[in-house]
């Protein structure tokens, strides 16, 4: 049973998309769905301020998870909002963990063969380490939108 849908969400296009499955998810099983943002810090050597990037990046998240606020409403879907500072796939799962999260659902980046061998893939790393099941929402491509693909 689904009873807690966590949803990874980053602003992107798969996260747009991972939203709605999310939120037809939630309504299926009538499952509170917690929305996740997860604001990365500068990388180590790079000359920023910091706290300046962290808090301009908090902001940033808060103004869209209050966007998918607003979209839900009507909806009928209990949601909590929440934005954490960290590695995108660690805050995820440890997020999971920490709040009895069953289903977690993120987007899939479309990122060349090359790019995931070299870093790898927030979608891939929540799947090797969550405790729960994972649903990877890839966006559909303009050919097969057009119909041009079956």
């Amino acid at each position: 049973m689904i009873r807690k849908i966590l949803l990874g969400y980053d602003g992107s296009q798969a996260a747009d998309d991972a939203f709605r499955f999310a939120v037809e998810l939630a309504k299926k099983y009538t499952a509170e769905l917690h929305l996740l943002a997860v604001a990365r810090p500068p990388e180590l050597g790079d000359d920023v301020e910091t706290e300046a990037v962290i808090e301009n990046s908090r902001r940033h998240y808060d103004r869209l998870l209050g966007q998918l606020d607003a979209r839900l409403a009507g909806e009928g879907v209990a949601a909590q909002a929440h934005v954490v500072v960290g590695h995108p796939a660690e805050q995820i799962v440890r997020y999971a963990d920490a709040h009895g999260i069953d289903h977690i659902v993120v987007g899939h980046r479309g990122h060349t063969l090359f790019e995931r061998w070299l870093i790898g893939s927030v979608a891939r790393q929540v799947i090797a380490y969550a405790h729960c099941a994972v649903t990877v929402v890839r966006t559909a491509q303009p050919s097969a939108q057009a119909g041009g693909r079956q």
